[in-house]
């Protein structure tokens, strides 16, 4: 089935098609979701709520850019609008409060470490650095566009990053010294 033809078919409400779109793309934008949440019943309610948009908003994907970009695109905006509403404060916590450590800028190879040794450290992230870090690193945002989207300081996101990104290579190098240790 063309992408055409699925598209069509999940705007005319056709339960199968979008079960198969669903479980074409759900493992893929789970992954994607763990990374923006808290645990795993956040990750699939952001999963859900995604597609669900995914499915009602369907008309207004245009054709331009790819039909998965699209879609990733709600699922990261869905995972967004999830932080929000469970912020419990408009403004983040004190990031000078933060022991920061003296880091370098180490050179770590994401190949010395597993998927899960990766997602650990990152979740292990402040809710704002995470998001920050998750959308900087990972899905190659802009400073301003992620100070948009999570209503922040551009500076605020600068500095979000900076101190995330050197508490994890500050956690990759604890793991890979424990590694070792341990071979």
């Amino acid at each position: 089935m063309e992408e055409k033809d699925i598209i069509e078919q999940c705007i005319n409400n056709n339960s199968k098609v979008q079960r198969y779109l669903y479980n074409k793309y759900a493992s893929v934008f789970y992954g994607l979701c763990l990374r923006y949440s808290r645990n795993i019943d956040d990750a699939e309610d952001i999963l859900q709520d995604g597609f669900l948009k995914i499915f009602l908003n369907m008309k207004s994907y245009t054709g331009a850019g790819s039909f998965e970009g699209w879609m990733k695109r709600i699922i990261i905006n869905t995972a967004i609008t999830y932080y929000h509403q469970n912020l419990k404060y408009k403004h983040h916590a004190d990031i000078s409060d933060i022991k920061e450590t003296d880091i370098k800028d180490v050179e770590i190879e994401s190949a010395e470490f597993s998927h899960e040794e990766l997602l650990g450290v990152i979740n292990k992230l402040s809710d704002g650095y995470r998001m920050v870090f998750n959308l900087f690193a990972i899905e190659g945002y802009k400073h301003k566009e992620i100070s948009q989207m999570l209503e922040i300081d551009i500076n605020t996101s600068k500095s979000q990053y900076s101190r995330a990104r050197k508490i994890v290579q500050q956690k990759l190098l604890e793991l890979k010294k424990i590694k070792y240790a341990n071979e």
